[in-house]
């Protein structure tokens, strides 16, 4: 795992002890890949999940005639979570640093929309700038959490991805567009197209501990929307704010906002890329260059160069600013968490 923190550094060295006289095709090496990756996804979403839970609690037990106003509390407890996160060393200074940017990003976007009437927030509180509370800058943050985190937790690798430039061409045009077709025409087909013929022949590979998932990555960018979509579905509930149809009384977010969080993806993954450029998955490293290693996407030692009977059995192949090493399980364990 790339530049994990010692918590999850510790997590994957119990893994691979379990996992060190499990078969490769049997049932229990199986279970110990599903529950990793379950909780890796989990561990992924920790920001939102918490910021979620914080919004849910309050629409239930928060006090309506509090001195505070529940957005003031919302925003407080969104920085708390982030402070914790960050001293705790749960997260990275170089995750928090994306974080802030799509933080920024996504509060030029709120400040545009309320305006417009897209959205809106209850009036009351301090903590806010014009009609926007300042905890909505920390949904979009969650989103960034998410995709920083699960870049790292997963070792992700790209097979064909498309050139930068023409992704960061791609993701500016979505995001003016969010904004110009209240007065122009809304080209967001247009820019789906766009983004399916760039991504269509890209192919993510994700790396459990032994086993490297396969996916084509428009199936992945639409999946994580319809998990926003649901997400979204329960912070409306909750009263984080109201689209106008929600306003007389609750009712499901439209499914056409999947649409808009698919684009609003491609945003973030090319701000995540030019943080994080993406990289090549290991299993297309030629083998001869990295001796006794093991072969991510097999589980098994390179052929060419077999590993001595007394070495330890698990290595992990990383790649990083195009610079190919090996590291052992016990190295990771002693190794200290990179926090920029």
């Amino acid at each position: 795992m790339q530049r994990g923190t010692g918590l999850e550094q510790r997590i994957d060295a119990i893994a691979d002890r379990m996992l060190r006289d499990a078969s490769e095709s049997g049932v229990r090496a199986g279970l110990i890949e599903f529950t990793v990756f379950v909780l890796k996804q989990a561990w992924a979403c920790a920001f939102g999940a918490a910021l979620l839970l914080v919004i849910v609690s309050a629409r239930l037990f928060y006090p309506d005639d509090a001195a505070l106003a529940r957005d003031d509390l919302l925003t407080i407890a969104a920085v708390l979570i982030q402070v914790v996160m960050l001293a705790l060393r749960l997260e990275t200074v170089r995750e928090l640093r994306v974080i802030v940017l799509f933080h920024l990003t996504g509060t030029v976007m709120e400040l545009f929309k309320t305006d417009m009437g897209s959205w809106a927030y209850a009036a009351d509180g301090v903590l806010r700038i014009a009609g926007v509370p300042l905890f909505s800058g920390f949904m979009y943050a969650a989103v960034g959490s998410y995709m920083v985190r699960v870049h790292r937790l997963f070792d992700l690798g790209f097979s064909r991805y498309p050139r930068r430039w023409l992704t960061a061409l791609v993701a500016a045009a979505i995001y003016a567009n969010f904004f110009t077709h209240h007065f122009w025409w809304d080209a967001r087909w247009v820019l789906l197209a766009a983004v399916a013929v760039l991504w269509w022949p890209t192919v993510m590979h994700a790396r459990i501990r032994r086993r490297v998932l396969r996916l084509p990555l428009l199936a992945v960018f639409a999946g994580v929307a319809l998990f926003i979509w649901l997400a979204e579905n329960i912070a409306t509930w909750a009263g984080a704010w109201a689209y106008p149809n929600q306003v007389a009384g609750w009712e499901p977010v439209s499914i056409s906002k999947i649409v808009s969080w698919f684009l609003l993806m491609i945003i973030s993954v090319v701000l995540v890329t030019w943080v994080y450029p993406p990289a090549a998955p290991a299993s297309e490293h030629p083998a001869s260059e990295h001796p006794g290693s093991e072969h991510p996407a097999s589980g098994h030692p390179a052929s060419e160069h077999p590993a001595p009977a007394d070495a330890t059995p698990h290595l992990s192949h990383f790649s990083a600013k195009g610079t190919s090493f090996d590291v052992t399980v016990a190295e990771k364990c002693d190794s200290r968490a990179d926090d920029d």
